[in-house]
């Protein structure tokens, strides 16, 4: 089983940083978010060094890595075979706010959300709750330029602060008065808005969210803009502590050696900023 802090490992043993599909001899009308993806999956599975993986042999790899590939509409993107959720967002520049569409931001993903798919949510036996590790990505032509690696917990308040919002909204647009409405996961659908009952209105949310950047703002993150590559993980002591030994001796000793660098910092909870949680930065770049 892998995990955040190996695929960390493999972009530190990564000869080269691409995300752009062509890489593969793939068909370069990939998308950019698409081919982020695919980084994602490859930096997670160590198949990151393509000139060692044909890709029927790079698929099979990423079946025995994920227990879930996902779509653009539904979080999460991936889920790790029992561990994380993961949900990659490509973004314009390091500054861009980032774009959540109908999905408010998660802390963490569970088996009970409507906005998950039926193929997610049967992914693996009797799953419940997922920390959710959310990627995102600055690309640049072929290359990644950032990339953010961040807990859910660490970046978004409880499911309740949002839901509250919506479910008001909800709750405000159905008390308008001769408007059929129906069932829906949207905001809201208004049926037979015409007088042939043939036009119908779906009400939805675009949800969004500041860049890790300006969450960050108040800690040293040590952002090099003139870095070709850099990434940033940022988790609570307790997720660190959470991952097996080996894995967090490997990133120890990496960063004894100067491959990257990790130290101890507090951020503000999501839910109470009056509050500083114990967490982790992992930064490298080259």
């Amino acid at each position: 089983m892998t995990n955040l802090l190996q695929a960390i490992c493999n972009i530190v043993h990564a000869p080269n940083i691409f995300v752009n599909g062509s890489n593969r001899g793939r068909n370069r009308i990939n998308a950019v978010g698409n081919s982020l993806e695919d980084f994602v999956k490859d930096m997670f599975a160590n198949t990151l060094d393509h000139s060692n993986h044909h890709e029927e042999e790079r698929i099979k790899i990423h079946t025995q890595v994920f227990s879930y590939i996902g779509n653009a509409n539904n979080p999460p993107d991936l889920i790790l075979k029992n561990g994380d959720a993961i949900e990659v967002k490509k973004v314009e520049s390091t500054r861009s706010h980032i774009a959540l569409n109908s999905s408010y931001p998660k802390s963490k993903i569970l088996s009970s959300d409507p906005m998950i798919t039926n193929a997610c949510r049967l992914c693996e036996r009797d799953w419940v709750e997922k920390d959710i590790i959310y990627t995102i990505g600055v690309v640049k032509g072929n290359n990644l330029k950032f990339l953010w690696l961040v807990y859910g917990d660490c970046y978004a308040a409880d499911k309740q602060v949002y839901e509250r919002v919506r479910n008001g909204i909800c709750d405000g647009i159905n008390q308008i008065l001769d408007i059929q409405f129906a069932a829906t996961n949207e905001l809201g659908r208004v049926n037979k808005v015409d007088p042939l009952g043939i036009t119908y209105l779906r009400i939805r949310g675009m949800w969004g969210i500041e860049n890790p950047i300006g969450v960050y703002s108040y800690i040293d993150i040590d952002y090099d803009e003139n870095a070709d590559f850099q990434m940033i993980a940022i988790m609570k002591d307790s997720k660190f502590q959470s991952f097996p030994f080996a894995a967090r001796q490997e990133i120890e000793s990496l960063s004894l050696n100067k491959s990257l660098n990790m130290r101890d910092i507090q951020i503000k909870s999501p839910d109470n900023p009056a509050i500083l949680l114990n967490s982790k930065i992992i930064s490298y770049k080259r």
